[in-house]
């Protein structure tokens, strides 16, 4: 009988698995509730995915539902789950004066996508501090539009808005509020058109959505933009044209009132996409246009080793260039002076297969659960990409979802975070060198 040892992918893999079942149990509690009662159970597993997962769908309304409690519990899975589990592991072994063991180290490597095991304290400390500091300032800013609104519960509302868009989770405290309106289910909404809210909450998930490896770089090397990694550079030239772009077209397509709401508002439903769920426009109304942009962007994501989900900017960004240097006849793929490994370019396109055939897998299981239904392809599709994304956008369909369709996109949302390529090799069993086979030729296109 084999030995099953575990490798940096298993293990990254029963890490997320142990903190879904501690959420879970938590959240079943009667104490989470706001009523007393204990919470169905796929309620409790769908919100404890859907937070360790920082996705953001959910089947009760965050604010409604849970008590102070179940909010400090989800906020903990929401922080647990955009930072990474290893990282706070590698900080309290080094807090503790324990040596790390090569393993730890790998894991971490593999969670942050660090380039190198070298420096792994210094970039968990940098991680921390980060998170705390940009977190920090997110509530202090966001106070100033939920105080005068709501009064001073704003500020714990600030505080878990903060932290649940740098994590890039998606969700929110303001659904059941008679301020407004006691409706559910509105995310901020309220808020279209206020510069406070619609400036602060994307740059968090901007900043968030970069990764902790080129916050590093850029701490490091600060304005010396040419000692940038090659990394570094096709996040930040990716990142700035994923938002740009759908910012001028979203403003282009949808009906303002005035033209600041049409800047700001376009400028939110650019950025929340990739991959943070909040909204300021009803998206179950939106043209569609902005519909088949919002799936595009929840397909992107941010970068690897980010808080953020999607298939990475980074990763497209490889792609891309390698279909460019076909077209310029380049016998190799080449960004700022450098040539990328082939080995990379491999990676990417392995990287993309595994998560657009899960994703089709996803859409065809919904649609045999819903088949009774009169759900669209183009809302199913939605739901699929925002789950496989962690973005936690919806056109409004997932608290009338089956329990089969919850299940499905529970799986989702948790290979979205682990990585699909991730979940799939903590089933190889490590091996040593593999033979050769004679090499033969497929026709492609």
């Amino acid at each position: 009988m084999r030995k099953f040892r575990m490798t940096p992918a298993r293990l990254l893999v029963l890490g997320f698995l142990a903190i879904i079942a501690t959420g879970t149990i938590l959240l079943i509690l009667p104490i989470s509730s706001k009523d007393g009662t204990v919470t169905p159970f796929m309620d409790a597993l769908f919100t404890t995915v859907s937070a360790s997962c920082v996705t953001g769908l959910i089947t009760v309304d965050t604010n409604a539902h849970w008590s102070l409690f179940g909010q400090i519990v989800v906020l903990l899975l929401i922080q647990t789950g955009g930072v990474g589990f290893m990282t706070f592991v590698f900080a309290f072994l080094r807090l503790a004066g324990r040596k790390i063991s090569l393993q730890s180290r790998t894991v971490m490597q593999e969670a942050v996508a660090a380039p190198e095991l070298g420096g792994m304290g210094k970039l968990t400390g940098t991680i921390l501090v980060g998170t705390l500091a940009f977190e920090a300032a997110g509530a202090f800013a966001l106070s100033f539009a939920f105080v005068p609104k709501i009064g001073w519960e704003g500020i714990w509302v600030a505080v878990f808005t903060s932290v649940s868009a740098f994590c890039n989770a998606g969700f929110d405290l303001l659904g059941g509020r008679p301020e407004f309106g006691g409706e559910e289910f509105i995310s901020l909404t309220p808020f279209s058109g206020n510069p406070v809210v619609c400036l602060t909450v994307p740059l968090l998930i901007i900043i968030g959505g970069l990764g902790f490896f080129v916050w590093h770089d850029i701490r490091k090397n600060r304005h010396h933009v040419t000692r940038y990694s090659l990394h570094t550079k096709l996040v930040l030239v990716g990142t700035l044209v994923v938002v740009l772009l759908p910012t001028i077209i979203i403003a282009c397509a949808e009906q303002y009132d005035n033209w600041s709401e049409r800047i700001f508002s376009s400028f939110f439903t650019a950025v929340t996409p990739r991959t943070a769920g909040f909204n300021v426009l009803d998206m179950g109304s939106v043209r569609n246009i902005t519909v088949f942009l919002t799936i595009a962007l929840m397909f992107t994501g941010g970068a690897s080793g980010s808080t953020a989900g999607g298939v990475k900017v980074n990763t497209l960004a490889v792609l891309f260039l390698s279909l460019f240097s076909v077209v310029r006849r380049k016998s190799s793929v080449e960004a700022f002076g450098r040539r990328i490994d082939e080995e990379n370019i491999k990676t990417a396109a392995q990287f993309l297969t595994a998560y657009v055939i899960f994703a089709v897998l996803g859409v065809v299981m919904i649609s045999l659960f819903e088949i009774g239904g009169d759900l669209t392809l183009t809302e199913i599709v939605f739901e699929v990409a925002s789950g496989i994304g962690t973005v936690g956008l919806t056109l409004g369909i997932t608290p009338g979802l089956s329990i089969g369709s919850l299940i499905v996109l529970s799986a989702l949302m948790y290979l979205g975070r682990v990585g699909c390529l991730t979940f799939m090799l903590c089933f190889r069993a490590p091996s040593g060198p593999e033979a050769m086979l004679p090499m033969d030729s497929v026709r492609i296109g």
